[in-house]
């Protein structure tokens, strides 16, 4: 097992900011909700009453989605050290997240006392989607083999009680960003088995019960983190220059939007990022915005501003 004390949360380094920001279907621009110097801030999530749920320093914090406020941490004592993995109940009064000691957890929004999810089974839990009935969890189950985290990768479903296991996909390599379409039909993800060359993952979806994998990118760059709008009409994904293996932090990233048409994606944004930026669900419930953050350092002039 690795140990997770080798990962402390992530930090800004000198002269860089985290910038929290937020995408508006109408018109299509792009706003700056928050800029942090102090906390790396990662993964919104959307609330239903208008706020982002984001980590950092190890924490869940909320901030309101039009800037208004600064972030304030949810109280949970006893989690463990989150990760950029964590996503909303339906019903959005619930938090499932992801830690830093491999396990899932459940509390509440408002705080409180949070409960374990995942079994001790010998693999690493990876929070990414939950169904829209509210009844299913999706995840990435990674058994490591010495250092390579990605030896044994595989999406699965569980109840939300923890029962109920299921393995979605077999293949054994590199498997990420598992997140269910608006109607339950689909698990959207991200997967290099379509290649045999390391670091060319591209954007699948496949029946829940593991069946009907169809492909949809088919391009020469790195793409991750596919997050359906509840309007079911959008795609958002991460895109990582070729050659790019896993998800790092700190390249020179676009984000990508797409329609019902996916050999034809619009590129929103070239920014600096990757891991953090849009690792988890962060569309409006009412799909006309997403959130992300990028990471800019001072004095960048060409991602200081903001973009329109």
């Amino acid at each position: 097992m690795i140990d997770a004390s080798e990962f402390p949360p992530r930090v800004l380094a000198p002269g860089q900011v985290a910038r929290i920001r937020v995408w508006e279907r109408d018109g299509g621009a792009t706003r700056t909700v928050f800029t942090s110097s102090d906390v790396l801030f990662e993964a919104p999530n959307w609330t239903h009453d208008g706020r982002l749920l984001i980590n950092g320093d190890g924490l869940l914090w909320t901030l309101p989605a039009d800037g208004s406020q600064a972030p304030t941490r949810i109280d949970a004592p006893g989690l463990p050290d989150v990760n950029n993995d964590h996503v909303l109940s339906p019903d959005g009064g619930t938090v499932y997240a992801s830690a830093n000691d491999w396990h899932i957890w459940t509390l509440p929004l408002a705080g409180g006392a949070p409960v374990r999810v995942t079994p001790d089974d010998g693999a690493l839990h990876f929070l990414h989607g939950v169904s829209p009935d509210g009844e299913r969890l999706a995840y990435v189950r990674l058994v490591p083999e010495g250092d390579d985290w990605w030896a044994h990768a595989s999406i699965h479903t569980i109840a939300i009680d923890g029962t109920d296991d299921v393995a979605v996909t077999t293949h054994r390599g590199p498997a990420d960003g598992s997140e269910w379409s608006p109607d339950g039909e689909w698990i959207y993800f991200n997967t290099e088995q379509f290649s045999e060359t390391a670091g060319h993952a591209q954007i699948a979806r496949i029946r829940p019960d593991g069946s009907g994998i169809e492909q949809l990118t088919f391009d020469e760059r790195v793409n991750w983190f596919p997050h359906p709008a509840p309007t079911g009409d959008l795609t958002v994904y991460l895109s990582f220059p070729p050659g790019t293996t896993g998800h790092p932090a700190d390249l020179a990233v676009e984000l990508r939007l797409v329609g019902e048409d996916w050999s034809a994606p619009h590129t929103l944004h070239e920014l600096d990022g990757g891991q953090g930026t849009i690792n988890v669900p962060s569309w409006a419930p009412d799909g006309s915005a997403f959130a992300f953050v990028d990471y800019p350092f001072l004095g960048d002039d060409d991602r200081t501003a903001d973009e329109s």
